[in-house]
């Protein structure tokens, strides 16, 4: 991957990014160009927030896309989406043909490696939420990723957006939680996502058009942010060892019938003991991977960042401020105990929308997007 300015080599295959996974380094807007950076961030955020009753907030919350009764897909019941150029299963097709995959391929973060391992729950979670996902002991499935070449490729330049998937809990008790290396999302709208892949087309060069690219990122500065942040902070040589953020702002409703918005950050522990990595002498994210888990050597806090009055919930291009020294509550730990064939991952449907009660659904229009991009994936892999 290239830089914020940069364009991937098409000698260099790719897993597309997508919804369900994060941004390219370019970042690219929407069709016509978006509201300057000045223009955004002077916007009213009276639509940004929900009411909190611990802080006695009361203020409006976007309503929820409608759910379309005629359109379902193995159990999952798709969300209608605002009328535009873009669908969850054209952005999910044009993931596929940006990035050369087959119809039934995975349309994001195509290298991973499927895990096991258990959740302990810290004595402050049930102060922010009564979800008993989070509050129980439970075992634990999830799903290291990687845009790379290939599973076992080494990360070199440290760039490469990663994934890391998670199921705590069981029966309708199960929550499913993404998060990826990177604090923000890069596009805000299921358009702009669309607009993104649209440029990136490659021509009859096999090529994306190098001028349409920059033309797009230049009219949408908000698409670059993700770039910026991996850039300034490259993530270390270990899957194990990276920091994963939910760039979802998520309403946690505690057994005192108290709602905040928090985001998830899993932070893996002991790693400031860990010495800095050279990423070119690493034998592979995978490997990597593998060789600590069998010296158990990977386990994650769970952490609930939490909000503050004015915070933005509707924009996921956006961190909220001073988010890395704002308060934190962890909520448990994962342990991971050992590798599962990547078929338990994949016969498993997996999807952001499965939330146990007392965590609620991000009302930003990404997060729909992404419920509904999981499910038609994942059944046209079937």
């Amino acid at each position: 991957m290239e830089g914020s300015g940069g364009i991937r080599s098409a000698a260099r295959p790719f897993c597309a990014r997508s919804l369900i996974s994060g941004a390219d380094a370019t970042g690219i807007g929407r069709l016509q160009p978006a509201a300057r950076p000045e223009q955004s961030e002077s916007r009213d955020l009276s639509q940004d927030r929900t009411r909190h009753v611990r802080f006695g907030k009361d203020v409006s919350i976007r309503p929820a896309p409608q759910i379309s009764p005629s359109f379902e897909s193995k159990g999952f019941v798709l969300p209608q989406f605002p009328s535009g150029a873009a669908t969850p299963m054209s952005v999910v097709d044009a993931l596929r043909a940006v990035a050369g995959l087959p119809p039934r391929a995975r349309a994001s973060f195509c290298g991973g490696q499927c895990v096991r391992g258990t959740y302990a729950p810290s004595d402050q979670a049930k102060e922010i939420t009564r979800s008993r996902s989070f509050t129980m002991p439970s075992r634990v499935l999830a799903r290291f990723s990687a845009d790379v070449v290939s599973p076992n490729s080494v990360d070199t330049d440290g760039r490469s957006l990663r994934g890391f998937s998670f199921r705590l809990g069981s029966g309708n008790q199960r929550s499913e939680i993404f998060t990826q290396s990177a604090p923000v999302h890069f596009a805000r709208t299921l358009d702009q996502m669309l607009a993104f892949l649209q440029a990136r087309m490659p021509g009859a060069d096999g090529k994306p058009d190098t001028a349409q690219v920059e033309a797009f990122s230049a009219a949408n500065p908000e698409t670059l942010r993700q770039a910026s942040h991996l850039a300034a902070n490259p993530p270390p040589a270990s899957l194990a060892c990276t920091t994963y953020w939910g760039v979802h702002a998520f309403p946690a409703t505690n057994a005192g019938g108290e709602t905040r918005f928090i985001k998830f950050k899993i932070a893996p522990v002991g790693d400031e003991r860990r010495p800095a990595e050279d990423a070119t002498k690493s034998t592979g994210l995978l490997r990597d991977l593998e060789s600590r888990i069998a010296a158990r050597d990977v386990r994650f806090s769970v952490m609930a960042l939490l909000d503050r009055p004015g915070d933005p919930v509707m924009d996921v291009t956006i961190r909220w401020p001073d988010e890395d020294g704002r308060e934190a509550v962890r909520l448990g730990t994962i342990v991971i105990t050992g590798t599962e064939s990547n078929e338990a991952c994949d016969a498993s449907m997996f999807n952001p929308g499965n939330l146990a009660e007392g965590i609620g659904h991000p009302p930003d229009e990404m997060f729909a997007a992404r419920r509904a991009a999981y499910a038609v994936s994942q059944t046209g892999r079937r």
